[in-house]
């Protein structure tokens, strides 16, 4: 897999446009960040470790609805292996002019772009979430 950034992304994406609870992915220290950005800004309930059958961590994410409808309007990567975007703190784009967030990958861990200007940090844009 060349991007297991945007695999995560997709599958939660597919699955709360199914209707799914719950997704399940691969574990990873940069998926378990970005799942605990969006349940800190309220897009899933939350997330938890588990294993698969043949015995490999997972990263399994409990989705929100409201009135049957996904929290999760969109996901859309920015950032991808074959064209990294970097910004600094007074060029990071706004996302539906500040109702949705991004999500960067700074020198002090993935942070929404809130705290990336509050705290003058630039990076790299890995996903906008609304």
């Amino acid at each position: 897999m060349t991007d297991p950034v945007s695999d995560f992304l997709t599958r939660l994406r597919n699955a709360s446009k199914a209707g799914r609870a719950d997704c399940a992915s691969p574990h990873s220290k940069l998926k378990e960040s970005l799942a605990a950005i969006l349940k800190a800004e309220g897009y899933i309930v939350g997330y938890a470790d588990g294993t698969d059958a043949q015995g490999h961590k997972t990263l399994v994410v409990q989705l929100k609805y409201v009135d049957s409808t996904p929290a999760l309007t969109a996901l859309n990567r920015v950032s991808t292996p074959g064209r990294r975007l970097y910004y600094g703190y007074s060029e990071i784009p706004r996302v539906l002019n500040g109702l949705g967030i991004a999500i960067l990958s700074t020198s002090h861990g993935l942070l929404k772009d809130q705290d990336c200007r509050r705290q003058k940090l630039g990076g790299e844009l890995i996903c906008n979430v609304w």
